[in-house]
């Protein structure tokens, strides 16, 4: 597991961070996959932060892991293949029950490029 899926599944709920046009809007995330060594996140096309994302895909995750806090800056792309949808679904069973991996709104993404860090108050940092 690389090290952005590890962080953002010990959180179980971490942060996306977009703009829209020069305002930052953060909302909270839970669902995360790894496939094929990359890190896949999830949401419905219907909401903004789809379009924000479509419109600039630079965004930056973060939340804690235990006492430590994490930062991951990514490129964050839309993968419409059906395969990737079934994927994410069967890593994340709380979804089921929400979306299908052909139901028109479903959308899995992945993180392009992650670059972190892993921050503690005792002042170690880690980048990754």
């Amino acid at each position: 597991m690389n090290k952005a899926t590890e962080l953002l599944k010990a959180a179980g709920t971490f942060y996306l961070a977009t703009v829209e046009g020069d305002q930052p809007r953060v909302r909270p995330l839970g669902a995360v996959a790894e496939i094929d060594g990359k890190t896949y996140i999830c949401m419905n096309n219907t909401k903004k932060v789809f379009a924000q994302l479509k419109a600039n895909p630079k965004a930056e995750l973060s939340g804690m892991a235990g006492q430590d806090w994490f930062r991951i800056s990514a490129n964050v792309i839309q993968d419409d293949r059906t395969e990737a949808r079934e994927a994410v679904l069967s890593q994340n069973e709380m979804l089921r029950g929400m979306y299908k991996a052909d139901d028109g709104i479903y959308e899995v993404l992945y993180l392009d490029n992650a670059k972190g860090t892993l921050e503690s108050f005792s002042g170690s940092k880690q980048e990754f």
